[in-house]
């Protein structure tokens, strides 16, 4: 099994503890898919149908979906944009945040507190990046689909890892795929349940149970934040 399809599965499996947060990320995600692509409809703006399928997968009630896209179609509305920290938690585990801010004094602050705060470091841009991939995945619905003849049709668009989770494909491919790979997948007519980025890290620190709760907790801070987005860290799955 692929290490960026183990470290993803794990994550995902904590973030659907927290529905409301999903939620909030994928409104912030619409907001930002329509400011960036030019319009609201699906159809033309590629990075917009991929968040639809991210919202429908997470069971995002279509009030909230209509509600997120009347407010980025608002000229009033304040403009979202992606700004990313990087640091250290305790015992030298690297963390690496995304966030979607409108107001990036607010996050800044807010960001620094909750390392210092709780045992790590912020840092300046490039101190962690490079200790992790990044990535794009594609959850496609499996029923009728044969991996191995799937792999050779999308290996070169860049797919590297193809696996099988249960009724679905998880197909991976370096960050520069994304584009080319969603469209071959829709040329073939496959089903998309889900697509999006990810990061997993190139080495990993093991903790003991104590160390490992110490950088849980700088996480778990991390993660209630509300301009946070997705946070990735260099601890081992095996601490957690």
């Amino acid at each position: 099994m692929g290490r960026a399809f183990e470290f993803r599965k794990e994550r995902k499996m904590k973030r659907w503890a927290a529905m409301s947060k999903i939620f909030s990320r994928l409104n912030k995600d619409i907001i930002i898919a329509i400011k960036d692509g030019g319009n609201a409809d699906p159809e033309t703006n590629s990075t917009l149908r991929a968040v639809l399928q991210n919202c429908k997968a997470a069971n995002m009630p279509k009030d909230n979906i209509a509600r997120a896209i009347k407010k980025a179609t608002d000229k009033d509305t304040s403009n979202y944009k992606e700004v990313t920290f990087e640091g250290y938690g305790p015992h030298g585990v690297a963390v690496f945040v995304e966030t979607a801010t409108d107001n990036n004094n607010r996050t800044v602050a807010s960001i620094r507190s909750d390392f210092s705060h709780n045992g790590g470091n912020l840092g300046t841009t490039g101190n962690v990046e490079f200790l992790f991939n990044r990535v794009c995945f594609f959850n496609v619905k499996g029923e009728g689909q044969d991996a191995e003849e799937l792999e050779l049709e999308l290996i070169d668009y860049g797919a590297e890892e193809i696996e099988v989770d249960g009724d679905t494909i998880v197909v991976t491919a370096p960050f520069g795929s994304f584009g080319g790979l969603q469209k071959k997948l829709e040329e073939m007519n496959l089903e998309i349940e889900e697509s999006g980025f990810d990061r997993y890290p190139t080495t990993t620190s093991e903790l003991n149970a104590e160390q490992t709760l110490e950088v849980e907790k700088l996480i778990e801070k991390l993660e209630e934040n509300e301009d946070v987005q997705n946070v990735f860290h260099t601890m081992s799955s095996s601490s957690d």
